[in-house]
């Protein structure tokens, strides 16, 4: 219920848009090395998601945009226009984070970097993976996000490279990570609608 509604009793045309759209939820992928797992990750989280049938879910993978280190470019290559508006049609995120060196990956810092008012008010989850569960990596970015304005949910699924996968290439979740995939969404969804008030 809108602050309009709740005073007036009725909602604008607007917030009725608002409320009744599906929101449109990416799950970016963290890492662009080759024989990464990411994509094996993300489309499992987007399997479960779908069948919530609460929001649009879609795989964005920054590989696919082809970004140069920021900074050493002019800036015009169009993967940067193509990323930026990608971000600019999703109200929420999911990012897959792996672990590298106690942080994360160079290309996923890049690619936050290469936008900036299109992050402003949305909400994300993560899904980390490394050793540690990713642990790690995943309050890193949680620092990174809040300069961006993103609000990053609390509850978050942690992975062990020792006993979600075979030989470290081979994904396969234990079912005990259903329920706190299933509740970050539920938390991703919520913030991303209210947030998209905001906006």
């Amino acid at each position: 219920m809108g602050i309009i509604e709740r005073i007036f009793g009725k909602q604008t045309k607007e917030e009725e848009t608002m409320t009744t759209e599906k929101l449109n939820i990416g799950i970016i992928l963290g890492s662009t090395r080759q024989g990464r797992v990411s994509p094996q990750v993300g489309e499992w989280v987007k399997g479960l998601a779908d069948k919530r049938g609460d929001a649009n879910y879609e795989i964005v993978d920054i590989a696919d945009f082809n970004l140069p280190f920021l900074g050493t470019t002019d800036g015009t290559e169009p993967g940067i226009a193509d990323w930026n508006a990608k971000l600019a049609s999703l109200d929420g995120f999911v990012f897959i984070v792996q672990e590298y060196n106690h942080s994360i990956t160079g290309a996923l810092k890049n690619a936050i970097d290469f936008a900036r008012e299109v992050w402003y008010d949305k909400a994300a989850g993560i899904v980390s993976y490394g050793s540690t569960g990713g642990a790690r990596a995943a309050e890193h970015l949680r620092g990174i996000l809040a300069e961006q304005k993103v609000a990053d949910v609390r509850t978050h699924p942690t992975l062990s490279l020792f006993t979600d996968f075979v030989d470290g290439a081979e994904f396969k979740p234990q079912e005990l990570h259903l329920d706190n995939v299933n509740a970050m969404l539920d938390e991703v969804v919520a913030w991303s609608g209210a947030l998209r008030t905001l906006r």
